[in-house]
């Protein structure tokens, strides 16, 4: 297990060091790490997905991934609950100095939540629209990468959240 931390860690300080070199590049981090874009984007998505039919045979397959996603994100959020009560992992800011672009979350670092819920959601919009869902599994693994950039994840919580994600939309899938 020390292997892998000194992996994670290593992985994590050469992403995070980038941080101040470009202040352009901090700044769109800043946006995408942020509770709203990509959240609020999936959600937005869903929303449009539930009402954008044209027969009721859409209108039904449309819905059901809106359900399925809904219910592997809860799926998904039980999981990351009862795995952080059997395991907590301090944030990286709580134990190094690191370049910060977030504001200091409190919960575990591991797994990451926000984006086993943005992996689960991209599923479910793959349901019904591939190229549509494509694009957020690659918004989900871009935000993921933005919370290892901002110092708030290691790379292995992004790991974690995006297997929890899979496990959750499979589970409510079936």
């Amino acid at each position: 297990m020390d292997i892998l931390n000194d992996i994670d860690l290593t992985i994590f300080v050469w992403i995070n060091r980038w941080v101040g070199t470009s202040k352009i590049f901090d700044s769109l981090m800043s946006l995408v790490v942020s509770d709203y874009l990509i959240p609020v984007s999936s959600s937005m998505v869903l929303f449009g997905i539930w009402f954008g039919w044209k027969t009721e045979a859409m209108r039904e397959l449309h819905q059901r991934s809106v359900i399925v996603a809904g219910v592997g994100v809860l799926i998904t959020n039980l999981m990351v609950s009862a795995s952080n009560l059997l395991y907590f992992r301090d944030r990286p800011f709580d134990v190094f100095d690191v370049n910060l672009l977030f504001y200091q979350p409190t919960d575990s670092s591991f797994p990451s939540n926000p984006v086993a819920i943005i992996i689960g959601i991209s599923l479910g919009i793959f349901i019904v629209n591939k190229k549509l869902g494509s694009a957020f599994y690659c918004i989900a693994i871009i935000y993921g990468f933005s919370r290892v950039f901002s110092g708030v994840c290691y790379p292995g919580d992004i790991i974690g959240g995006v297997v929890l994600g899979h496990l959750g939309f499979s589970l409510a899938r079936h």
